[in-house]
């Protein structure tokens, strides 16, 4: 007689993913967790995501998740209303009429170990990162964005073609002098610009991050801080893949996919 198979529910996936991210490494301002659905409903298909847009929407409907896992919270901001009077409400009426969960643990799992600014710290061939502000909750080996010494001076022209090559990027963004060499580098997927006076107390001269403003890259100049500036969607997208396929590893019972309908929406030409 065949076993019964485990069912697995949206709380077991969310239980999976406090593991991976626990909530309290996440900052104040952040929306993580359950966001949207039913811990007691039934899970089978789930798909990862950086932003719910109209089109990540699209494809978790009409493959019938039941699960989106986002980066990005939706809702992010607290909201008062919602109705189809903006794409937040449109997005989550259909996702809500569709019976499918969001879950989002964004800025924890930035900061985590295995999460995607040690990722990035990886990808540019370092190892042995530490957060550069720590977190008390956990002794200080978590916490926000990550620090690493290279072994020696490695040329900023190298580190630009290291991002290229494993992010697979044709052009990247940068603040730095034509023969600026780094030695202390920070790694901060995403809106990085808040972190740069951190960055430059922790003696940091190089600040590899998604994108900054036009006044932090006129302050990092200032301060001798180098900008590497992959793009918000680079810097993060690909992290969504890894988690996937940590899920799926975890539950083989699921369908787990990584969204293809999402994609870049700043083009260059």
């Amino acid at each position: 007689m065949e076993s019964k198979q485990h069912t697995i529910r949206v709380g077991d996936i969310v239980t999976a993913l406090e593991a991976i991210a626990p909530p309290d490494l996440a900052e104040e301002w952040d929306n993580t967790g359950l966001l949207v659905g039913d811990a007691r409903a039934t899970a089978r298909r789930v798909m990862t995501c950086l932003t719910i847009t109209p089109e990540s929407a699209d494809e978790a409907i009409s493959e019938k998740a039941d699960v989106i896992v986002t980066h990005h919270p939706l809702p992010f901001r607290p909201l008062k209303t919602i109705t189809t009077g903006d794409v937040a409400g449109q997005l989550l009426l259909r996702l809500i009429e569709a019976r499918c969960a969001v879950i989002s643990f964004h800025t924890a799992f930035d900061s985590t170990r295995g999460g995607i600014n040690e990722m990035l710290v990886e990808r540019f061939g370092f190892r042995d990162s530490r957060p550069l502000l720590p977190s008390e909750l956990h002794d200080g080996k978590l916490g926000a964005a990550r620090v690493v010494d290279s072994d020696g001076p490695v040329p900023f022209s190298r580190l630009l073609k290291r991002g290229k090559a494993e992010l697979s990027l044709t052009e990247i963004r940068f603040v730095a002098a034509p023969d600026h060499q780094s030695r202390k580098i920070a790694f901060a997927c995403g809106s990085g610009g808040p972190f740069l006076d951190s960055v430059a107390a922790a003696g940091c001269d190089t600040l590899v991050t998604g994108e900054v403003t036009f006044h932090t890259c006129l302050a990092a100049r200032a301060t001798g801080v180098a900008l590497m500036l992959l793009g918000h969607y680079a810097s993060e997208q690909f992290a969504m893949e890894v988690l996937g396929n940590r899920l799926q590893r975890q539950f083989p019972g699921l369908v787990v996919w990584c969204s293809q309908a999402e994609s870049d929406p700043i083009e260059s030409a």
